[in-house]
């Protein structure tokens, strides 16, 4: 059947997809944005529909709606990516998962549509069945049908993990950076003792005489290199990582309990520390975690150097790929997992280095870098309100920065008055009026998030474009290693 000019709507000729006799597409409204399902046939289990002549009825993009056609279309539901190269796209407005389609088609890069931390979801208003639901439009919009996933990203507390478990979340970060003691790293030897002695071992199921045994016994071959630990390298790794390695235990019994035999992928992250993870600590907390049997798909280190937010690596390339060719080594011996760069967007100096040392195996992690480009759209169809919006952004950075590690400075931000309209979308290329309007991105969707959605709907395939071009220059990087490989 035919679904053109239902009402005067336009379908998204891609979302098109006949199934059991049954035709589904997503319409739209060009007039005001809204968006529908349209079911032609069989619309049992959806709610609020109105007809819309042409057989067709019309119902609203509600959670339940969602559900109900991840039922009747099972590909729209997300699922474990495993070992796959993988990419995290994270979406704060809702409205990316499009473009993140164009970008990602074709690669052999498996999507991560839906990410969003709980820090996120608090400073944007959203709940994980939202961001979960906004993904999935996006990818039927697209007519995406390849396999992709929903990540819970930094969850640190087990009351943190249902609402995502409820939503349908196929992907878990556990975030146990509240338990590392990040004063080991400098502690002298006789603390690092009473430390270590000190360490939750029942939970750990071992003690620190079974702990020795194991790591002092002999070096480790890691192929390319031999790890050896002496005693102040295993009670320094011990005493700033069991207490997370214990923590993470407690996070995977949470989950394996809430999901029962449901499969899911389980990533550790222990990139948000003050000190940098030693190849040593890699090593301890790999093995403490397969001792405990505990499966993971991912882990994210502390790499050395800076991995701020929305630039690219700050630091000594030379130290950092021999970092990463020393954490790949751990991880190839392990197996079974991928290394994951968090703070990943925009990194194009290291996406090559840590493909070839991790043979693809690697899962990048995005996610405000496609809330800039939204405002790179701003900026250029409504030069005013981005204006004010980076003025609102300057005196909300101080405040803003607190819980990032970033190094923009605002005196270094060019004022709006002295640049010209043509001029503003480059700020978006700029080091510090990038990271002062990253950081800054909840205070901005508080105080301007409706008109910028608003935009964006009216705007919506200029938004794809930028989103595919910024994607693009970062996928690039990672098929073309993994298809060299």
């Amino acid at each position: 059947m035919s679904i053109d000019h239902l009402r005067g709507l336009e379908p998204y000729a891609a979302s098109v997809t006949e199934q059991s006799g049954t035709t589904y597409s997503l319409v739209r409204d060009p007039a005001s944005g809204q968006k529908w399902l349209a079911v032609q046939g069989d619309a049992n289990g959806f709610e609020g529909g109105q007809a819309a002549g042409e057989g067709a009825t019309l119902f609203p993009l509600t959670p339940p709606n969602a559900a109900a056609l991840r039922a009747r279309l099972p590909w729209l539901n997300p699922v474990p990516l495993e070992l796959r190269t993988s990419a995290g796209f994270g979406d704060r407005l809702g409205l990316a998962t499009p473009g993140h389609v164009q970008a990602v088609a074709g690669t052999g890069i498996a999507p991560i549509f839906a990410q969003q931390s709980v820090r996120e979801n608090a400073r944007t208003g959203r709940t994980p069945q939202e961001v979960i639901d906004d993904a999935m439009w996006g990818a039927f919009q697209a007519g995406w049908r390849e396999d992709w996933g929903a990540d819970a990203d930094h969850l640190k507390r087990p009351e943190d993990i249902a609402p995502f478990v409820q939503a349908g979340y196929s992907f878990f970060t556990v975030d146990p950076s509240d338990y590392v003691d990040n004063a080991a790293n400098a502690d002298p030897v006789a603390v690092l003792r009473e430390k270590v002695a000190a360490l939750p071992w029942a939970e750990l199921d071992t003690s620190e005489a079974d702990l020795r045994a194991r790591f002092l016994v002999r070096p480790f071959d890691l192929g390319t290199q031999s790890l050896a630990f002496d005693e102040e390298t295993l009670l320094r790794a011990a005493a700033k990582y069991g207490g997370a390695v214990a923590h993470v235990k407690r996070m995977a019994g949470h989950l394996n309990a809430q999901m029962g035999s449901k499969p899911f992928d389980f990533e550790v992250s222990i990139d948000e520390t003050d000190t940098p993870s030693t190849i040593h600590e890699h090593y301890y907390i790999a093995a403490e975690m397969r001792r405990l049997g505990i499966v993971w798909v991912s882990l994210a280190p502390r790499f050395v150097g800076r991995f701020e937010k929305g630039v690219d690596y700050i630091g000594d390339l030379a130290a950092l790929d021999a970092n990463l060719a020393g954490h790949a080594a751990v991880m190839h011996v392990f197996g079974g997992y991928k290394l994951s760069l968090h703070s990943g967007s925009d990194k194009f100096s290291v996406y090559p280095l840590a493909v070839r040392h991790a043979h693809g195996s690697v899962h990048l992690k995005t996610a405000g870098t496609s809330y800039l480009e939204a405002l790179r759209v701003w900026a250029e169809i409504d030069p005013a309100a981005f204006r004010e919006v980076l003025d609102f952004s300057r005196a909300r950075y101080e405040t803003d920065r607190a819980t990032y590690h970033v190094s923009a400075q605002l005196e270094r931000v060019p004022p709006t008055a002295d640049l010209s309209d043509g001029a503003l979308p480059g700020l978006l290329d700029q080091f510090d009026a990038r990271q002062v309007l990253h950081v800054t991105f909840g205070s901005v969707l508080d105080q301007y998030g409706d008109a910028l959605r608003a935009l964006l709907r009216a705007h919506e395939d200029r938004y794809d474009a930028v989103l595919k071009r910024h994607f693009d220059r970062h996928l690039d990087l990672f098929s073309t290693s993994v298809t060299a490989d």
